[in-house]
């Protein structure tokens, strides 16, 4: 399945978060979501990638957006990465792979570095390749320019 684009549904999912919790995305239709799969927890460019969002989340939390990250990691490899590293967010657990073939974000092993920003359960933009230095930023900077929040 190929990354879905602007206008698509975005397909429901429920899931495990890091603290072992249910999560679907209809918990959040009244929000703009921001969506970002990721391949592994605990490697250079994801551990960077969160840090971008946790050191910047509190502008998303300022205008309600739900920051979620996604991979096939267990419940529990989310818990000690959000631990580690201090994250300030949802991540959630996606074992079975359901949700990366949903979105069209599975590579080989793992999920592919793509981000979604949806909101009223459509598709308002997609980063289909991701440089974690600086996306937090680059997506907050977006959701203002689309005039979501």
């Amino acid at each position: 399945m190929e990354t879905l684009n602007v206008g698509d549904h975005a397909p429901d999912f429920e899931t495990l978060d890091q603290d072992g919790k249910i999560v679907k995305l209809a918990d959040f239709k009244d929000k703009v979501v921001v969506l970002y799969f990721y391949p592994k927890d605990n490697t250079p460019g994801c551990t960077m990638e969160a840090k971008n969002f946790r050191d910047n989340i509190d502008m998303f939390k300022e205008k309600e957006i739900a920051v979620l990250g996604v991979s096939v990691d267990s419940s529990e490899s989310h818990k000690k990465f959000q631990e580690k590293l201090g994250l300030n967010f949802t991540l959630l657990s996606d074992r079975p792979k359901e949700i990366v073939k949903k979105y069209g974000v599975l590579g080989l092993a793992t999920a592919k570095r793509v981000t979604y920003i949806i909101k009223d359960g459509k598709i308002v933009y997609v980063y289909p390749k991701v440089s974690p230095r600086e996306h937090a930023k680059e997506v907050y900077e977006k959701i203002e320019e689309l005039k979501l929040v």
